[in-house]
């Protein structure tokens, strides 16, 4: 069993940069594959990125602004630059033991932590 629970989000000015955490409790980080997601207002939630053996991967939308890391097996970070407007979210982490974006294989899901980017 692992527990995650988000933290970091906040409002921010277009342009800048946030970083948000997910920090586990239970068995470590390193035994799954961690993904961020994101839900708009209105709108399904969706992949954002992953990191799975240490090798991430991204959704196109923020490839090149966002970097996932995962640090000591019990937190994984998402450090987000040049925000958009459109990328403000709720942001949650997942885990899995599979290395996949498909939402219905995550096993462990975080609350998640609102970030809203204004214009």
């Amino acid at each position: 069993q692992v527990l995650l629970v988000e933290s970091g989000g906040r409002l921010v000015q277009a342009g800048d940069s946030l970083r948000i955490s997910c920090a586990a409790s239970g068995r470590a980080l390193s035994s799954y594959a961690v993904n961020w997601y994101r839900q708009a207002p209105g709108k399904a939630r969706e992949f954002v990125a992953g990191i799975s053996y240490s090798i991430p991967y991204y959704a196109d939308s923020v490839r090149d602004r966002f970097t996932i890391s995962t640090d000591n097996a019990k937190n994984a970070y998402l450090e987000m630059t040049s925000l958009k407007p459109e990328d403000t979210a709720v942001y949650y982490c997942a885990a899995s033991a599979l290395s996949t974006t498909v939402e219905d294989d995550m096993e462990f899901w975080g609350k998640g932590t609102l970030v809203i980017v204004s214009s």
